[in-house]
């Protein structure tokens, strides 16, 4: 019998891998201008992601104030480019700091303002290794289909909140933002070119690979 963890195991989890000051400092600006990044546990697994895919070119849908930016950049490879898109100019500021603060060089975060299915179509199809969304839920099924362009055969991406505070998984809740991500993880799971993992990390880590397609 499978069992959940206990809150203990779930809390020991998500600290494993402690955050350092400079995490610190980004979480502590996120708070100030209302920004909720993902959880200690998501960042370690985008890390962790970042570096088995020896990532070169990452693009990201929601910079905030650079929490999850600087998980990814730490493992990606010395020379790899982040590109993070957001709607919110002061946000991008704060995430330069925080970039600048972990001695990030600059030309390695590319910070583009404004809406992710402006931005998104303007990128270089099969260039990236890894895109991970933490935008508009209600926009997450649109960020697939932009993510599976951008993505190289191998390449992974990443949805922040795919259990969104325990209203996924509960078919009373019908809100905008629970449906769309219910969609999202209902198009994931029946992709036949995909192969899908959700991570019951933070507030749910879905993460889907972009198989290699066989030339004809």
């Amino acid at each position: 019998m499978v069992t959940a963890p206990k809150p203990a195991s779930w809390t020991h989890s998500e600290e494993y891998v402690a955050e350092d000051a400079i995490l610190a400092n980004a979480r502590a600006r996120a708070e100030e201008v209302g920004v909720v990044p993902l959880g200690p546990g998501a960042g370690a697994a985008l890390r962790f992601l970042a570096s088995v895919l020896d990532a070169r070119a990452v693009v990201e849908i929601g910079t905030g104030t650079g929490v999850s930016g600087l998980w990814m950049l730490r493992g990606m490879r010395p020379d790899g480019v982040l590109t993070s898109v957001d709607t919110e100019a002061e946000h991008q500021r704060l995430a330069k700091e925080t970039f600048a603060e972990a001695g990030i060089p600059s030309q390695r975060a590319r910070l583009i303002p404004g809406a992710a299915l402006e931005v998104l179509p303007r990128l270089t199809d099969g260039h990236y290794d890894l895109v991970f969304a933490d935008g508009d839920k209600q926009e997450y099924p649109e960020y697939l289909s932009e993510a599976l362009r951008l993505l190289r055969p191998g390449g992974v991406v990443a949805f922040d909140n795919a259990l969104w505070h325990d209203r996924v998984a509960d078919p009373a809740q019908r809100d905008p933002d629970t449906i769309a991500i219910r969609e999202l993880g209902r198009i994931v799971a029946e992709d036949d070119t995909l192969v899908p993992v959700l991570l019951p990390v933070g507030d749910g880590l879905l993460l889907a690979k972009k198989t290699w397609v066989p030339e004809a």
